[in-house]
This record gives C-alpha cells, structure tokens and sequence, in this order.
C-alpha cells in the first residue's frame, strides 16, 4: 500500500506551479476562444476564453494589447499559463490578442516566412540585379485594373521607347494563385522581356493573401528573369516582397525604379536611395515585429514578477506586524504586574487599613525614640491629618 504524504498548502500550492514553470511546452502559445467576462482593474485586464465545451480564465497585465477587444469576440491569445499560490488561483497570463481570422492570417504568413527564410529564398546572393538598359518590361497583373494603367502612364510619361508585355491574371480570390505562378513562368521563358513587375492595388491583408502563398513564392524564385514586386501600398509587406530581387512601394513606382529619364544621373541615385530604403524597410518591418513580440514578453514576465515580490512583501510585513503585536502584548502583560506591585505599596492604600503616619519636622516617626516629646508632632490619617503634642505628667 503506498503511503499519502501531507503537505502545507503553501507546499503544495509552489509544487503546482513548480509543474508549469517547468513544462516548455505550455510557455507562449497560442489559444483561440471567444472573449467573455471582461473587467478592468488599473492596468490590467481579466476576462475569459471558452469555447463549446470550457472555459479559461485568463489575465493580461498589459491593458493596451486588450484594445478594441470586447464580449464575444473570436479571438486568439498568446501567452503561458500562470498558478498564484497565494490565492491558489489558476490564469492564463496574455501578452498578445489578434482577432481570429486576421490572427489566423498573420500566423500562417509568419510561419511561411520563417519556412522560406529559413530554405535560403530571401537571401541576398541569390537575387539578381536589375538591368540598366531596360527595353521591355513584363507585367503580371490583372487587365481591368488601375495598376496596368498606372505602370503605362508612369514608364511612357518617363521613357517613350519602352514596351510593356501584359500578362493578364486575377489578383485575388480563388484561383488567383495558379494564375500569378503561370504569369511569372510565362515571362520566365520569354526573352522578349529585361524584366518582370508582379503587381496589385493596396488591400487587406486577406486581399493580398494570394501574393503569401508558397507557390507563388517558389515561382518568384526560380524565375530565370529579375522580378520586382509592386504588391499593396508602401506599407503592406507580402511574402513575394522577400523573395523578389527588387521591392517597389506601388506599382507607380516600380514603373519609376525601371525606367530612366533625360536626368540619368539624378536618375541613378533615386534608384540606388530607393533600394536601400526598401532593404532597411524590410530589415526594419522584420525588426520591429520581433520587438513587438519581446516587448510583449517582458512585460508578461515583468508584470508576473512584480506581482510574485509583491506577494512576498506582503507576507513578511504580516509576520512583522504579528511579532510587533505580540511584543507589545507582552510589555504591557508585564508594566500591569509592575503597576499592580505599586499599588500595594501605595502610601494611602496602607493608611486606608486602619493605619497612620507620623510625621515631625518633616520626617517620618516609625519608633518612639525618635519623637521629640517637647515639640509639636503630625499624624497623617487617609482623608486627612492632625497635630498633636505629647500630653505633661502631673
């Protein structure tokens, strides 16, 4: 028969979290639930996750990654459970919240660009330079959209004697994918082309998920022609803006970095500027993304340690004053056994015995001896005194 071992709650409580510090496997990930319960104390927020068969409770010590968040929402939490042994309370200690279809959106496109990057297709040595004399230029993008139109104006507004090629494709929605690949291997086969714009208008995220797709990063890799990538507006970042060897802001200005007017010098540096602020922006997007998520992190961490210091100062002052409070129980324990051994030494408690001083000339008489029989003597009663003489013999 095994034997049960007892333990404190406070044991038991620091094994459990013991337990969770220590599993690997449970710090930051990812939980996707419907938001319920919300309420807000300072900065930090406390809410729920469940879905159709539970519920989490959960904590986010960092109020701002809770913003716009509100009941109902699908949402997806990352972060690590926590046990406070204090309260013996379980959370799951938040550090980011995405809404469910962007988060789902936004993790697919890391975990593929972590995937590509890892594979070598955003490295430097394998992107090729753009020509300097371009004759003709290859786009891929759809014909009904203002981006061929934009890219014409631009190329002819600069440099007349420039061909454009369209190879006609869907942007977005299904199929889009299958269409961009078979534009950028067409153009790849064609020599009659210098080099080749994939292009769109600006859009969300699941807009331009088409241009995150492994497919057709694969095929902007293998493509035996330069390709620049004039995806969304300047802000968006799309898979195929690695792996192309040059990233243009818009569409317009790819038309700007391909084509060259009669100020060829002034020309040359715009090119030479605008590459390398697309390398630092992509360098910086990359950065600030991986700085968000530190940020996050340590806040979580800092916000739990505070929490754990804070617990164990508030132990120490509740013994201090547990030990203070007994201190001063004894000290008065002990002055009321001296006063009361004072009181029975009281002067008046005595005379109110029964018994009276006798005073002369200021001091005490306790012996016949001592008193002056020719002078004038004091007997001191409790509620009073009385002078006297010694009485003459006949």
């Amino acid at each position: 028969m095994t034997q049960a071992y007892t333990l404190t709650v406070s044991k038991f409580n620091n094994i459990i979290k013991d337990i969770f510090n220590s599993e690997e496997l449970l710090h930051n990930i990812k939980i996707v639930g419907e938001v319920f319960g919300i309420s807000q104390s300072k900065s930090s927020v406390y809410f729920s996750l469940k879905d159709e068969e539970s519920t989490l409770p959960c904590v986010c010590f960092y109020g701002g990654a809770m913003a716009g968040v509100k009941e109902g929402d699908m949402v997806i939490a990352t972060g690590s459970p926590n046990f406070y042994t204090k309260g013996g309370r379980f959370n799951f200690v938040v550090g980011k919240v995405e809404p469910f279809g962007l988060g789902l959106l936004f993790q697919k496109f890391q975990e593929m660009k972590e995937k590509l990057e890892r594979e070598g297709l955003f490295a430097q040595e394998h992107k090729k330079p753009i020509p300097q004399n371009i004759k003709r230029i290859g786009v891929v993008t759809s014909k009904d959209g203002a981006v061929i139109q934009d890219i014409k104006n631009v190329t002819w507004r600069r440099n007349k004697a420039i061909d454009i090629v369209l190879y006609d494709t869907k942007v977005q929605g299904n199929g889009a994918e299958k269409e961009i690949c078979a534009g950028i291997e067409f153009f790849s086969n064609y020599d009659g082309v210098d080099v080749v714009v994939v292009a769109r208008g600006g859009g969300s995220m699941e807009d331009l998920s088409a241009y995150n797709t492994e497919e057709v990063a694969r095929a902007t890799y293998a493509c035996e022609k330069p390709i620049v990538s004039a995806v969304g507006h300047e802000t968006d970042f799309t898979i195929i803006d690695f792996v192309s060897d040059l990233r243009a802001p818009t569409p317009s200005a790819a038309a700007e970095l391909l084509t060259k007017d009669t100020k060829l010098s002034a020309s040359t540096l715009r090119r030479d500027i605008s590459r390398v602020c697309r390398c630092l922006d992509v360098y910086v997007a990359d950065k600030t993304m991986r700085w968000q998520q530190d940020k996050q992190t340590f806040l979580v961490l800092a916000e739990d340690y505070l929490f754990e210091r804070k617990s164990r100062l508030e132990k120490q002052v509740t013994k201090i004053s547990a030990k203070i409070k007994d201190f001063v129980v004894e000290k008065d324990h002990d002055l009321q056994l001296k006063l009361a051994h004072l009181n029975k030494l009281n002067p008046l408690d005595i005379l109110a015995l029964g018994y009276a001083k006798i005073e002369q000339s200021g001091k005490s008489v306790t012996k016949i001896e001592q008193l002056n029989l020719n002078k004038k003597f004091e007997i001191n009663f409790v509620d009073g005194k009385l002078e006297a003489v010694t009485a003459k013999e006949d």
